[in-house]
Parts: structure tokens; sequence; C-alpha cells
């Protein structure tokens, strides 16, 4: 079938890729409380091709040994394809890692839309200056800046040496105390670096600009409104401070919720959550992070079927933990896996991109005639 062909492994692609063992279901994380349902449909009411994701199936049945957790599509709002696996189900909580920081944008907006927080263009300390008062010389970096990865700081993920480097800031007390003592190896803005830090400090920032700790704040202006409510943030300083850089408990559905949310520009069953312009901005490419285009804490994509150019927006996380939303043909997949810090995470993107994204006809007459470009 077409589905095996696209893939460059061939026809034994699940074969080649899925290897390791299950992950272990008495350590999955037990349901924190019962979400609101999202409408639910068939593959022809929302005009989906069945023969990729039958394919797909049919290779999963094959496979005892992988680590993927959860895939779902979603197409006009109904979610169509649910899969579970290794123990997880649809009331299951998976930690989201580093696509928390994607919501985290989200909350942003919404700070900025109460007024609570001015513009991306504050320095981060008009914000913090009461709670850290000994941080000199950092006035010049903007929201902008921890928005885009782009803080100037000695703090790169992707660096073991850097002083910034996510492990280590986990085992200080005060993660954003500690980011903010980092010093200055580049001008703000000039040099976009991989950095789970800033965007904790913009968890601070959020808190503080509105008198709420992150996690109330999220349920009241994001969470409730949405229906969800089986979710749990993780904490640290001694649980006094919400981790908004990773490791968010959500189920994948309400992931497709946070999607639908972005697709819709911001509304949601008739309210507006969120302002279209700050959906727009935040999704538009800021930056080149990682060989990306990225916007607000989003990841940007462009491939092109030999039909059209598809643009993609995606929030990601360490181990396969992916959102991926497809504007033009209203569109959203949400896969979660356990394959942490191993690059087999890769398959995520093959599976979204070589069989859901396929499944629209709009693009099954070029996904016959070549695979895509513009995936790496």
């Amino acid at each position: 079938m077409l589905y095996n062909r696209l893939f460059v492994f061939g026809p034994m692609l699940m074969l080649a890729v899925f290897i390791g063992g299950c992950a272990s279901t008495a350590s999955l994380p037990e349901p924190i409380a019962q979400d609101d349902p999202m409408p639910t449909g068939t593959l022809a009411e929302v005009d989906l091709l069945p023969d990729y994701l039958q394919q797909l199936d049919a290779d999963l049945a094959g496979i005892d040994d992988h680590q993927l957790d959860s895939i779902l599509v979603a197409r006009h709002g109904r979610l169509v394809y649910e899969r579970y696996f290794n123990g997880y189900a649809a009331d299951t909580p998976h930690d989201l890692r580093s696509a928390t920081k994607s919501i985290t944008s989200l909350l942003v907006g919404m700070a900025i839309d109460d007024g609570a927080i001015l513009n991306v263009d504050q320095p981060m300390m008009s914000h913090l200056r009461d709670a850290y008062p000994e941080v000199d010389d950092k006035g010049d970096i903007q929201l902008r800046h921890l928005l885009t990865m782009a803080s100037g700081l000695d703090c790169s993920d992707r660096d073991p040496d850097s002083r910034g480097q996510e492990d280590r800031m986990y085992r200080q007390r005060d993660w954003v105390g500690y980011f903010l003592s980092l010093e200055t190896v580049a001008p703000p803005g000039l040099q976009p670096d991989y950095c789970t830090g800033g965007v904790v400090a913009l968890g601070r920032v959020i808190s503080e600009a509105t008198g709420q700790q992150v996690d109330a704040y999220a349920q009241q202006k994001l969470f409730a409104p949405l229906g969800i409510r089986n979710l749990r943030w993780a904490r640290f300083d001694d649980d006094s401070q919400i981790d908004t850089g990773g490791h968010l408990l959500l189920t994948p559905r309400a992931l497709v919720k946070i999607g639908q949310l972005v697709l819709q520009q911001g509304q949601w069953q008739g309210e507006s959550l969120l302002s279209p312009a700050w959906i727009n901005e935040a999704t538009t490419p800021q930056v080149t992070l990682d060989n990306t285009p990225y916007g607000y804490l989003w990841w940007l994509h462009e491939v092109d079927y030999g039909v059209q150019p598809v643009r993609i927006i995606a929030a990601r996380g360490n181990g396969g933990q992916t959102l991926f939303i497809a504007p033009q043909f209203d569109l959203v997949a949400v896969t979660t896996a356990s394959y942490y810090n191993d690059p087999q995470a890769a398959v995520v993107d093959r599976i979204f991109f070589n069989a859901i994204l396929p499944s629209v006809p709009e693009l099954q007459a070029a996904a016959q005639r070549t695979a895509p470009t513009g995936i790496e």
C-alpha cells in the first residue's frame, strides 16, 4: 500500500524502528478527575481516507514491544481516530514533557489579553524585580526573548557543559533564581538556544503579573473553559512554584482540545478564550531554533507534497509527546510515547507526515507520486 512506500524504511518500517520493551503499567499515572468529552465521529464523516490509518493499525497490531502510548486524530472538531497502547487509556494523563511549553505560550497570551502583562517587549525583570531584588544586569532581557529561547544567558539544554542546562537546574531548589543568576554570553535576541529555564521564569512572570499561582490561573482561563480537569502540574522550590517548562500531566484528548483551540483562533464553543492576534503572532516564525522555524514556544514546519506547501504548528516533548496542527485541513493529531532520550521518537513524525496527513483527500494524489519533502 502507499503508506508503506512513503516510509524511508520501506514495507518493514515498524519492525525497523520499533524496538525496546513496553512501558510498565504499574508506573502509569492514575486519573485525577474526569474531563468533559469532545465530539466524536468517523473518518468518512470528516472526509478522511481510511487506507493509511488501517495500514498503521495492521502494522502496530503485529508488534508487541513498541513504545507508542497513544495516537489521536481529529478533524472539523471531531475526534475520529483514537488508539492507546502499553496500558494507557483515554483517561490516563501523560507526562507532556516540553510540549508543556506551548501551553505556557497560551497563558502568556491570556495574561496580555487581560492587561496583566503589557506586551512581549516588557523587560523580564519588570515582573520579577520584587521577588528577586538581588538580580543585576538582566534588564535588557524582554519577555519575547524568553518566548523565543533567546535570553542570551548561559542556558543550553543541548550542552551538558552549559551552567543553565536543565538537569543542572533541576538539582537546585529555586529554578527561577538559578536561571536569573546565569551569566550573559550573548546579547538578548541574537542567539536562540533551547533553554527550559527561561520558560520556567515565564511561569513566575505570569504568577507575579496576575497575582495567582500559574496552575490556578491556567485552570480559570484555559482548562476549565475547555472542560479539562484531569491534569497535574509538576512543582519545585519546596512545591511553592509551578514547572511551566515541562512535566504537565494531561490526557491526549485534552491535548487535542488545546490544538483545536489554536486551530479555532482562540475560540471555544462561542467564547473567546484567547485573541486571534496572539495565536497568529505566537505561531509565526520569530527565530530559527535547532534549524527549525520557531514562534513563541511553538515549532513551525512547512512540507511540500507536490500539490501545495502544508503549514504545520507543533508542540513537542521528549519521548514523542507531540501535538500537530494543520490549519489548512482543519486537522489536529496527538501522539504520546515513551521513547525518552531516544532518537526512535522520530517515528511519531513519520506517522503524522506519512500516514495521518496523507489521509486528507487533497494530498492523496501527491502522496502516490512522491514522498513529502521538508521532513528530517
